[in-house]
């Protein structure tokens, strides 16, 4: 489904990537793992069009899209939860989640939604602002099933979540993948990771340095720590 190889990417005179390549299969969940500055999130947003000067190639479902804009990118079928989450303070959690587009058919309608997060129902009315912060990452990763995107990329959907909620958004993360929807993860917790994912990128200095799929994490934690310094 996705396809990356020999990516670039620069933010002004800094070069941050250097070659990455990797791809993800369709109904997959795959993680980028990898220190604080390793290029993730870059990987994530060069993805998305998000960074001015890229080069290399990228393709989602065989077609090229690193010259398209992030909004025909998004057009093509890709869904993108950042970091940090970008939902409307002002806005209801229903009128959060009727906001973007429909890209394509197959997007979960908001009952169907609702009956996966149903924090969110319960909360139906209430502002961004009046959200806890698990809520709003169940939010954010909401929002983009209900626009037809199958290939979904979430950038550190646990970070700063209490254990119940990173519980919970595991459950989420395998429940969207039983429906059909492939996703690329962006995670700093590898236990999280283990839980959850097919196969596992290793990022170090802006590069993919190693492959290891999950039925062989255990047997790899030794080299993974020394890859993530844990």
């Amino acid at each position: 489904m996705l396809e990356v190889s020999g990516l670039n990417a620069w933010y002004g005179e800094s070069h941050i990537l250097h070659g990455v390549a990797f791809d993800v299969r369709a109904g997959e969940v795959v993680t980028l793992l990898g220190r604080n500055g390793a290029g993730k999130t870059t990987t994530m947003k060069s993805i998305m069009g998000l960074v001015p000067r890229r080069a290399g190639s990228i393709r989602c479902n065989g077609r090229e899209t690193i010259a398209l804009r992030p909004d025909l990118i998004a057009r093509a079928g890709i869904g993108f939860c950042p970091e940090e989450r970008g939902i409307f303070a002002s806005l209801s959690v229903t009128e959060n989640l009727m906001l973007p587009r429909v890209v394509a058919p197959g997007g979960l309608d908001l009952p169907t939604i609702y009956a996966l997060f149903p924090n969110l129902k319960e909360r139906a009315g209430s502002q961004g602002t009046k959200l806890s912060g698990g809520e709003q990452q169940m939010l954010a990763i909401a929002r983009i099933l209900r626009t037809g995107a199958r290939l979904l990329l979430l950038d550190e959907p646990t970070e700063g979540l209490a254990p119940v909620i990173v519980q919970q958004i595991g459950r989420t993360i395998r429940e969207i993948k039983a429906r059909g929807f492939t996703v690329l993860l962006v995670e700093q917790n590898f236990r999280f990771a283990q839980t959850v994912a097919d196969r596992h990128y290793v990022m170090e200095h802006g590069r993919v340095v190693d492959m290891i799929p999950n039925a062989q994490l255990g047997a790899s934690m030794e080299k993974l720590h020394g890859y993530l310094g844990v």
